[in-house]
Parts: structure tokens; sequence; C-alpha cells
């Protein structure tokens, strides 16, 4: 039975959400349980990164809470999120830059301000996601979801090279940094 509303949230995951279950081309074939999902790597699905960075090119990046199952507290990405049964990457990246971060597209110039950068598979031992990544330009201020956020601040690329492979970022925001070349391929 098709959910027609986001699951609410239960501590910092969702884990009743549905998503949307794809096959190796990215289509649509099924929908499973988040918690299903993220624990199963052959339950493909769909989701969507936006690293925001400010005028003067630091990075963004958001503090996961504790709180959650895949890598919790650990520094991630600006905006992360699944993309909804019948919704496009765009409308997901909006919604979760809403949710996330309080910045709404059609006040900064919608979603022409959101830059699409790259799409590429994520697999893990536990989950396998095929990722669309934007870019967006912003200076805050932000409105951090408390549920799903337990800070967030701007890094330099410096500082990312600092904190590359020492356990502090999420592996995923470590490839998406060497796709931005941040940090090197390894």
């Amino acid at each position: 039975m098709m959910q027609e509303q986001r699951a609410s949230f239960e501590g910092a995951e969702a884990p009743d959400e549905m998503l949307e279950v794809v096959d190796a081309a990215g289509q649509p074939i099924g929908r499973a349980p988040r918690s299903e999902c993220h624990g199963n790597p052959e339950l493909a699905h769909r989701a969507v990164h936006v690293l925001v960075h400010d005028r003067h090119g630091r990075f963004y990046l958001q503090k996961r809470s504790t709180r959650k199952r895949i890598q919790p507290g650990k520094w991630d990405s600006s905006v992360g999120g699944h993309v909804d049964p019948g919704e496009s990457y765009e409308q997901a990246a909006q919604r979760e830059l809403a949710e996330e971060l309080g910045v709404r597209l059609d006040t900064i110039g919608g979603l022409g301000a959101l830059r699409h950068r790259h799409d590429y598979i994520w697999r893990s031992p536990v989950e396998t996601e095929h990722i669309r990544t934007f870019q967006l330009e912003h200076d805050g201020p932000f409105r951090l979801q408390q549920e799903e956020i337990d800070e967030g601040r701007f890094w330099t690329e410096q500082q990312l090279r600092a904190a590359a492979g020492n356990g502090e970022l999420t592996p995923n925001l470590e490839e998406e940094l060497r796709r931005f070349g941040v940090i090197d391929e390894s």
C-alpha cells in the first residue's frame, strides 16, 4: 500500500517510510520499507545530496544526529535524503533543502539556483543508493532540522582535506569531496 505522506520521525529515523526500489539503470521496480532497504544492499533506492558552499568557496556540512542508525555523529553533505516514490531528484533536493536547512528555493531563484553536478551509485555493506548530487551557493543563515542534524558549519577545503580519512567524515561525503576535486583519489 502506497504511503501518501512521509512517515513521522521516531528518533532520527523513519523506519516505515516506503522507498522506491530501482534496477541497475535506476528505473523503479517496486517499493520496500526504509528499514529493509537499509539492511539489504540488493534493494537499491534513489537518494539526493546537495553540497552548499558560500561565496568564499567554503562547504557547509551537517553533523548527523547521534540517533541515526547509519554513520551517527559524523559530518556529511549539506543535505541528503531519499527520493520519495513518484518524486524527481530535483523535487527531492528542493524538499530536503527546506526540511533540513530551512532553505526554500523559491526565495533564492528557484531550481535555477540548484546546479546538477553528477550521478553515481553508492554501495556499502548495508545499502545501495543511486545518488544525484547538486550544488548550491548560499551564505545562510540556516534553520537545522533538529531530528536529523546535531550541528552544521562551513569548512574550508584545507579543513576538509585534513579531516579526510580520520573517521570524522562519512565515507560517502569523502567520495563526494573526491568527485568535487577537494580531496585526492585514494
